[in-house]
């Protein structure tokens, strides 16, 4: 990942990052970022200098086909965690409990707290889970980080990468929440600790924030794409049975035409 994708990001994309400072040389810590586009399980830990492990989604490990292959051996080369977010607790609680074990191995751990990818690249409410129970169960700092333009890059749905466009990122300072360790049982905390981090996370983007969860407004977005298909269809069948009509009614008005002739 290192010495192979991480020169070629960079030869192709010169992608910017500022705050790299406030990444320790060593010692634990979490990465909490935004998350846009499928190209930021590349530019953002090609661009630290110290490996981040990352959960990702479980399907990113079992997708069939030569390019599900592909996909998982990249994900499992660079160590990252699989987590079932299909909300089983059992799936949540064994990836909680790796990412305490990145962090007890002083190493650093990578999490997007809106659990997905934004559909339109705003920035949506962070979930109460990963980020907020490992940190007050280590007291690791949460470093807050934004992608700035992957989605420019790398569009939902679109496989080949646009060039021409240098993303970014932008690393904040560690946000300290040690004063709240051993409280990862009390949900309100939890709450508060997701709030702040997406705060911050705010700061940094630049984003237009919304206090739903990003998979409510795929789901939206989703439905309302398939309203508007829906009437698209109904109108072009509206038109077409109105054509028809017109045809029909020309066809008549010439018949009797011909008949008084």
């Amino acid at each position: 990942m290192k010495m192979i994708v991480s020169p070629m990001l960079r030869i192709f994309f010169r992608p910017w990052v500022e705050g790299l400072e406030n990444i320790p040389d060593e010692g634990p810590a979490i990465i909490a970022s935004n998350h846009l586009s499928f190209s930021d399980s590349f530019f953002l830990p090609a661009l630290m200098k110290r490996r981040v492990t990352f959960i990702a989604k479980a399907e990113y490990f079992t997708t069939p086909g030569l390019k599900g292959k592909l996909t998982a051996a990249f994900f499992k080369g660079v160590g990252q965690l699989p987590v079932d977010r299909s909300g089983t607790r059992g799936a949540g609680e064994a990836a909680i409990r790796s990412g305490i074990a990145v962090i007890e191995r002083g190493e650093l751990f990578g999490v997007y707290p809106e659990g997905t990818r934004s559909p339109d690249g705003k920035l949506y409410r962070g979930k109460v889970g990963g980020l907020a129970r490992v940190a007050l169960a280590t007291g690791a700092p949460v470093i807050p980080v934004a992608m700035i333009d992957t989605e420019k890059v790398q569009p939902p749905g679109q496989v080949v990468p646009n060039f021409g466009i240098r993303p970014g990122i932008r690393v904040g300072r560690p946000l300290d929440f040690s004063r709240y360790q051993g409280m990862e049982g009390d949900r309100f905390i939890l709450r508060s600790v997701t709030d702040e981090v997406m705060y911050e996370i705010m700061k940094l983007s630049g984003q237009e924030y919304v206090d739903i969860y990003a998979t409510a407004a795929k789901r939206r977005i989703a439905d309302e794409k398939k309203k508007a298909d829906a009437e698209r269809k109904a109108a072009q069948k509206a038109e077409q049975a109105e054509q028809a009509g017109s045809v029909e009614s020309a066809g008549s008005a010439e018949k009797q035409d011909g008949s008084a002739g």
